[in-house]
């Protein structure tokens, strides 16, 4: 009697052999990345928390240990105004990638038409220079011999004003180096949504500023907070900005990080430092998650 093709025992034993055989692909190429994880940010981020409770030798060089001097230390007040000045600066600079990045986002999402994509690599393309070589730049433009301050004497307009040493070059040069990653994800989700949303509200005899915070805001809601935590994570550890276009009133909490790790040569109380500022951006990291989680669906 022929034996039953669909009851054959080749079958699922070459149906295992071969998921066996994808299985261990799978893991050869995660092995790689996972090992590199491990050693490169794991390793790494571990080191930094066991320097935390490290003191400093007579020589500069850190040794681990379990003080908690370098946490207390944190309270001072000149380190307390240097993170809520970096909070500040981080904030400002949000609400202005938000008021610069959304138009911009809207008008490539919704009228961009085929040209969407040119529009797109248009902005993103200048960014893939490097930041320093853009902070440059930022500083070239508005030194006192400028080009801007050059505008302004050509235009009749004065004798030029004073823009770098300011919160305002510091903020404005945040905006300039991280303002992509608010118009990326925004763009996202007007792509994603709807449009016949907007024109059922319009529809509903809704006006213009009406039909945008009632629809299309709430409708991309998700790419904007991403934005948002894209451009406030940056910004708060910065220390290239505040150095190359503020002074020592526009120090931000990345400069000092920076100053104990070069300048300094006190390791434990910077990772101390880094390790309360992740700490803090874990916390906001949550809030962020919980704030654009779907929610379940009801059985």
């Amino acid at each position: 009697m022929a034996t039953d093709v669909r009851t054959s025992p080749v079958r699922p034993a070459r149906a295992r052999r071969r998921s066996s055989q994808r299985t261990t692909l799978w893991a050869m190429l995660l092995a790689l990345p996972t090992a590199w994880m491990a050693v490169f940010f794991v390793a790494s981020m571990v080191i930094v928390v066991l320097l935390a409770f490290g003191t400093t030798q007579r020589d500069g060089s850190p040794v681990f240990g379990t003080n908690l001097g370098n946490f207390t230390a944190l309270w001072d007040e000149v380190y307390l105004r240097l993170f809520l000045r970096s909070v500040v600066y981080a904030l400002a600079t949000v609400v202005l990638s938000a008021m610069v990045a959304y138009p911009v986002a809207y008008a490539i999402a919704l009228h961009g038409g085929r040209y969407k994509n040119a529009l797109i690599a248009a902005i993103v393309v200048p960014f893939f220079a490097s930041y320093l070589i853009r902070m440059y730049a930022w500083k070239a433009l508005l030194s006192d011999d400028g080009l801007v301050n050059s505008g302004i004497r050509r235009a009749g307009l004065g004798d030029g004003l004073t823009f770098l040493n300011t919160p305002w070059a510091v903020i404005g040069g945040l905006v300039y180096g991280f303002v992509v990653f608010m118009i990326l994800p925004v763009y996202a989700s007007l792509e994603r949504m709807d449009v016949s949303l907007i024109e059922a509200g319009k529809d509903l005899y809704h006006s213009p500023w009406r039909t945008f915070f009632s629809v299309t805001l709430p409708a991309t809601r998700a790419g904007l907070y991403g934005g948002m935590v894209l451009v406030f994570l940056p910004a708060l550890g910065d220390f290239v900005s505040a150095q190359l276009l503020g002074g020592s009133r526009t120090f931000m909490i990345g400069n000092l990080i920076q100053q104990q790790f070069i300048g300094g040569q006190n390791w434990p109380l910077g990772s101390a430092m880094t390790v309360a500022m992740m700490v803090a951006l874990g916390i906001l990291m949550f809030g962020y998650l919980r704030a654009t989680a779907t929610p379940a669906r009801e059985t």
